[in-house]
């Protein structure tokens, strides 16, 4: 017998009104509330209208973005692709953010699922990405984005271990030879292929260079991390050991570095050369223009929401991994040490 929205009412504890309002005006829902009603809709394995739903011409003309944070310059680039295209092709485009948490990512695509939307679009956190083979099963199209996928699936992503080796050979060109890298298990796999594109490329120079690398690990991928990791290093190293080269996970930890180093007296690029990752608009904005290696934002939300409308409209439609290189762009924050 299929489960109707009494049954979630009841399983919930709410009325059956409320159900329908976390389906259709989820506005006007206490979260607290929204959640017990999801958690029921996923125990039950409630689906409104699924039979309809599975008839592409009866689905909602509405895509579902689900990002780590939409007020993040990086994500909101992404966004900025993905919007050109729905508007273009008339859907609507609702956003989420995740905050890297597991828990809100699985009731954002929940909610989306029981609004009926035509297909998803998912950064995933660091354990979310297989969500979208599940998603796929409720009959929903689904992308993943900046974050590779399998066979079976479309995704689009950057090759972060060449933007590691790029941002690395670039400082040892330079002459540097004591590296650090700053990082955190907020994006887990993207700064772990950079710290992987880092250690490879010491590797290929060999003798050259000190080995290893100085690992700083933050919490967030914020500028107020990358003010603390700049203390951290220096309370870590004696001045004559003191990295001379570093790479940061994103932009943001970049300009935290540098104002933390700059209040500590350390110079950037003078006695500390600092290459920054993303090359989103505040790279260039600061007092000495960041080095960065450069992702295609843009490219990847338009890319990746061109193959979620060909696979919502297309029963034939291919899989595609696409992957993007990254390009190193070279500003005033890396000179000879």
């Amino acid at each position: 017998m299929a489960v109707t929205i009494e049954d979630v009412a009841r399983r919930a504890g709410v009325s059956r009104g409320t159900v329908s309002n976390v389906l259709n005006r989820p506005d006007v829902v206490s979260e607290a509330t929204r959640a017990r009603v999801l958690a029921a809709m996923s125990d039950l394995d409630f689906i409104p209208s699924q039979p309809a739903r599975m008839l592409g011409g009866l689905r909602n003309r509405s895509i579902g973005l689900v990002m780590h944070d939409v007020g993040h310059p990086f994500f909101a680039e992404i966004a900025r692709g993905v919007e050109d295209v729905t508007i273009r092709e008339n859907y609507v485009l609702t956003l989420t953010s995740t905050r890297d948490d597991a828990e809100r990512e699985r009731s954002s695509l929940r909610l989306l699922i029981a609004q009926q939307v035509s297909g998803i679009l998912l950064i995933p956190t660091a354990s979310g990405a297989g969500e979208v083979q599940q998603v796929r099963e409720r009959g929903v199209a689904a992308v993943l984005l900046d974050h590779e996928g399998g066979a079976g699936e479309c995704s689009v992503a950057v090759d972060d271990i060449r933007g590691g080796i790029a941002a690395t050979q670039h400082l040892l060109s330079l002459g540097h030879r004591r590296l650090a890298f700053v990082g955190g298990p907020g994006r887990g796999r993207q700064h772990s292929d950079r710290l992987s594109g880092m250690r490879s490329a010491l590797t290929t120079a060999g003798g050259r260079v000190r080995p290893g690398v100085q690992v700083v690990t933050v919490p967030a991928d914020t500028i107020a991390c990358g003010e603390e990791a700049a203390r951290s290093l220096l309370a870590d190293s004696a001045r004559r050991s003191r990295p001379t080269g570093i790479l940061c996970g994103n932009d943001l930890l970049a300009v935290g570095l540098m104002r933390g180093l700059g209040s500590a007296g350390v110079s950037v690029p003078d006695d500390v050369a600092v290459v920054g990752y993303d090359d989103i608009e505040l790279a260039t904005l600061v007092g000495t223009p960041i080095t960065s290696v450069r992702q295609p934002m843009y490219e990847m939300g338009h890319t990746a929401a061109e193959l979620l409308v060909s696979e919502i409209r297309d029963r034939g439609h291919t899989h595609r991994n696409v992957r993007f290189v990254p390009e190193l762009v070279v500003r005033d924050s890396t000179v000879r040490p």
